[in-house]
């Protein structure tokens, strides 16, 4: 009888560790935070500024949101690793709203990891400036992070609009992932026209919003993207959660979803190291 017993719990035992172990990496194989490795870069001297949303409910059922933690922690590690200062910011200041599920099993990913060991970049996202208060100048990359919150507070905020109007105009490079080029909306080229206007552009897609039935959002990326006249793409995969994409025009760089966040701020890097970057549309 003990035999069995010592049997059953070894057996118990390993159905936790593969259920542990093997899930996250099903998930990573299927697309869900591929690795990629950003390239040794050197942007000593640089400065980029992560922007996220303010709003922490999915209304009207007031479930938890916010911000997608990946969407946040891989660029910041990317940017960081290559030697940037980053602050972090976000449309109201203060602490800012995390995706509960996108630092839990199986979601998180190892820029998360990182995160949660990292009292400095824990007390950035406490003590996050207030976008209207930024100076906008003083930076060479702007990332307006992902997540449902932003579907709430990023295309509606006149001060994050000026701001992105202002850091592009300045020779930025601008641009984000997943509901992040919202935030793209209320900006203008230094022309006038909208920003997005003509301009290739990726974000989350109908397809995912579709399929993770979370509809009841104001605004949504491909959807209010198109309207604004930006030439949108996407790659697609059988839940579109698991696709990527990023798109470079110019100094716009935007990414599909939370898959992408590494490789768009490797390749917003790469536009800030171009020697003509300034000029570029």
């Amino acid at each position: 009888m003990k035999r069995w017993l010592v049997y059953g719990l070894f057996g118990v035992l390993a159905l936790v560790a593969l259920v542990g172990f093997g899930v996250p990496r099903a998930l990573t194989a299927a697309g869900l935070h591929a690795h990629y490795e950003v390239p040794p870069m050197d942007l000593s001297g640089r400065r980029a500024l992560i922007i996220t949303t303010s709003h922490a409910t999915l209304d009207p059922s007031g479930a938890a949101t916010g911000v997608f933690a990946s969407e946040m922690t891989a660029p910041y590690y990317a940017f960081l690793d290559a030697g940037m200062e980053v602050d972090i910011a976000s449309i109201r200041g203060g602490a800012i709203p995390i995706e509960p599920a996108s630092l839990r099993w199986p979601l998180i990913s190892p820029p998360d990891r990182r995160f949660l060991d990292d009292p400095q970049f824990l007390s950035r996202v406490e003590r996050s400036l207030e976008i209207e208060l930024v100076d906008i100048e003083d930076y060479d990359i702007v990332f307006l992070a992902g997540g449902w919150g932003a579907a709430y507070d990023f295309a509606q905020s006149d001060a994050l609009g000026d701001q992105i109007s202002r850091a592009y105009a300045a020779g930025a490079v601008v641009g984000g992932v997943c509901h992040g080029p919202l935030g793209l909306l209320p900006a203008r080229a230094p022309d006038g026209t909208p920003l997005v206007e003509g301009r290739r552009v990726t974000a989350v897609t109908d397809k995912q919003v579709q399929e993770l039935n979370i509809e009841i959002t104001p605004r949504h990326p491909e959807r209010d993207l198109r309207a604004a006249g930006a030439l949108f793409e996407a790659e697609t995969a059988f839940r579109d959660f698991f696709a990527t994409h990023v798109v470079v025009d110019g100094r716009i760089v935007t990414g599909q979803n939370q898959n992408s966040g590494a490789e768009a701020a490797h390749r917003m890097m790469e536009v800030v190291l171009t020697d003509n970057h300034e000029t570029a549309p």
